[in-house]
């Protein structure tokens, strides 16, 4: 099992962990930005990465049936771990603003399903498949992710098994701290035009 040093090595290693000045999607400045999809653009140490948090998910969880994910961001690291641990995986999407199953996935009663995140902030896409997971009178075996970056305002009142859990600061623009001043401010993530 990957230390946490090991890992947070890989994640600068691939760029999913930048230090700076970034502009948040929420409007927050910080001096750290996590963008997981850059460890899953290198195989390789996505792998070691995912084959740590496995080892973690078998001393944690009993039995797994199936792995659900929501889309965009979990897709990529469900899959992995569902081909680590050799479980059947599938994953939700967005339509009309709400996580749904498609393209011919279900989830049978009385599974054990264990959701699966890249990042897990403040849990709301995590919650969203507990939802779906219910409603198909199934059961949650667990969740799941690389990096828990929860707070006092996480939703989720359930353990994470994560890979990395670690806080990131945030700041209101009139609020920043002396070194972050000094850095010219970056707007980075999927969400902004700026690559």
């Amino acid at each position: 099992m990957l230390s946490y040093n090991e890992s947070l090595k890989i994640l600068k290693e691939t760029n999913a962990l930048l230090e700076g000045h970034f502009i948040l999607s929420s409007g927050l400045h910080s001096n750290q930005y996590v963008q997981c999809a850059k460890l899953l653009s290198y195989p390789k140490q996505a792998e070691i990465i995912c084959s740590s948090l496995c080892e973690k998910i078998r001393e944690n969880c009993n039995k797994i049936d199936i792995i659900l994910s929501p889309a965009l961001g979990g897709v990529i690291v469900g899959y992995e771990i569902g081909r680590q641990l050799n479980v059947q995986t599938i994953f939700a999407e967005r339509v009309n603003g709400k996580l749904v199953l498609r393209r011919g996935f279900n989830i049978l009663s009385n599974q054990k399903v264990l959701v699966v995140e890249d990042v897990i902030t403040t849990g709301k896409s995590a919650l969203e498949c507990f939802e779906i997971v219910a409603n198909n009178k199934a059961s949650l075996a667990g969740y799941a992710c690389i990096i828990d970056r929860s707070d006092e305002k996480l939703l989720i009142k359930d353990k994470i098994i994560s890979q990395l859990k670690f806080k990131i600061n945030t700041y209101d623009e009139k609020e920043l701290p002396p070194n972050l001043k000094k850095i010219p401010p970056i707007k980075p993530g999927s969400k902004n035009l700026n690559k």
